[in-house]
């Protein structure tokens, strides 16, 4: 059964009609290597499971999550008036109860929500999606300035174990000379990346200054997390923001 300690509540000062958790890979009834709070239809777990797990969280929540096909783009809907799951990697919402939601297995979920507690996102900022621009895009449909927001980064895959190739470092410091302060060299052509980091970054150039979370490191806590990059057939934790 799902419980509070299975669970993280985002510590960031967001207003007090904006409520958000993060799910971990405790309280669900998966059996491995999808133990045991798997949310992922399209991992390969049992789909009853999944579901029973789907039903435990949505006692948490308000009404159902509008999940989303992620596809690592920057496609951004409007969780309000979206149709039954949408491509998207990202989902804002301005209407009380509508939960957006998104999954992740060492990806950079970003929750964000504004000062004045009348719009909230939730972002799939995998490293394609966050060069790509999610965050912007995001930020955008959101209709207020970056100094309005605040945002909360979840857990993901941490800098000592996020490695890339050369071209990924490039790609990041192409569009951000900044970027390069994000990767420090591992072996021969590879280096180890911050995505931490890099999505303070990019909320930093849209004007998010006030940005809390990161540091849960996906990769390194197999009791608590689930990660591709460690496991690959592994389950998907959620990140689900609403205004109340």
């Amino acid at each position: 059964m799902l419980s509070d300690q299975d669970l993280i509540i985002p510590d960031w000062p967001a207003p007090a009609n904006v409520k958000a958790l993060q799910t971990t890979r405790a309280g669900g009834i998966s059996q491995p290597p999808y133990e045991s709070l798997n949310l992922g239809m399209h991992v390969g777990d049992a789909p009853l499971d999944v579901a029973a797990n789907r039903q435990c969280l949505n006692r948490w929540v308000p009404t159902e999550p509008v999940w989303l096909n992620q596809v690592h783009g920057i496609h951004v809907i409007d969780a309000g008036t979206a149709s039954c799951m949408p491509d998207a990697d990202a989902a804002f919402a301005r209407t009380r109860h509508t939960v957006c939601a998104v999954m992740t297995a060492d990806c950079l979920p970003v929750l964000i929500c504004d000062k004045a507690g009348t719009v909230v996102a939730a972002v799939h900022a995998g490293w394609r999606s966050l060069l790509d621009g999610v965050i912007e895009a995001t930020v955008a449909k959101m209709r207020q300035p970056g100094s309005e927001l605040l945002a909360w980064l979840g857990p993901a895959i941490g800098p000592e174990a996020f490695e890339v190739g050369d071209e990924v470092r490039a790609a990041f410091i192409a569009h951000d000379a900044h970027a390069e302060q994000a990767f420090k060299p591992a072996a021969a052509g590879k280096w180890l990346g911050d995505i931490f980091t890099l999505g303070r970054q990019r909320l930093a150039n849209v004007g998010v200054q006030n940005v809390y979370g990161g540091g849960l490191c996906t990769h390194s806590n197999a009791e608590r997390f689930f990660s591709f990059r460690r496991d690959n057939a592994t389950g998907r934790m959620a990140s689900l923001i609403w205004l109340e």
